[in-house]
This record gives C-alpha cells, sequence and structure tokens, in this order.
C-alpha cells in the first residue's frame, strides 16, 4: 500500500509538472494493485496448502482483504483519468 501512496503523490506531482504522464502513472498504481493482489493471494493459498482445511468464512474474509489494494489502484487510476480530461483543452 505504501508503494501505491508514492504513486499517488508521483501522479499528483506530475499533473503540475508533467501533465502527459498522468495516465501513465495512473495505470501502473493499477497494475501494483493487481500484483499486491496476486502475490497475497499466492501467500494466502500456500498456508492453505499448509494447513489443510479452512472454513469458507475464513476464505471470504481472506478474499475480501485482498481486494483493498485492487480498489485503492483503481481509485488512484480513476484520479489520473479525472486529471487528464480536465487538463486537456477545451474545443
Amino acid at each position: 500500500m505504501s508503494i501505491l501512496t508514492v504513486e499517488l503523490i508521483c501522479m499528483l506531482f506530475a499533473a503540475w509538472k508533467a501533465p502527459a504522464w498522468v495516465k501513465e502513472i495512473g495505470l501502473l498504481a493499477l497494475l501494483t494493485g493487481i500484483f499486491y493482489q496476486i502475490l497475497g493471494m499466492f501467500q494466502a493459498f500456500n498456508v492453505l496448502h499448509i494447513a489443510g482445511d479452512i472454513s469458507p468464512s475464513l476464505l471470504a474474509g481472506g478474499l475480501k482483504v485482498s481486494f483493498i489494494s485492487v480498489m485503492y489502484g483503481m481509485l488512484i487510476y480513476a484520479a489520473s483519468l479525472v486529471i487528464r480530461m480536465l487538463q486537456k483543452p477545451r474545443i
């Protein structure tokens, strides 16, 4: 999550200094969130393999937590799209 926050700060700085990079940094944040989810799921499935039998409610709670990084990355990407739309010259 700290890397996503750093990417958010970089995106806000780029909106001021390098507007062409805003969308790309937002897309990088989205991909970072997806990578963190995949990494978390890999670790969770490794623990499931070691532990054996796990209750479905515990598994559902883990899935819910794994989506936090993806949602944060999607929010950063959506913010980058909004900033990009506001920066485009009007016709």
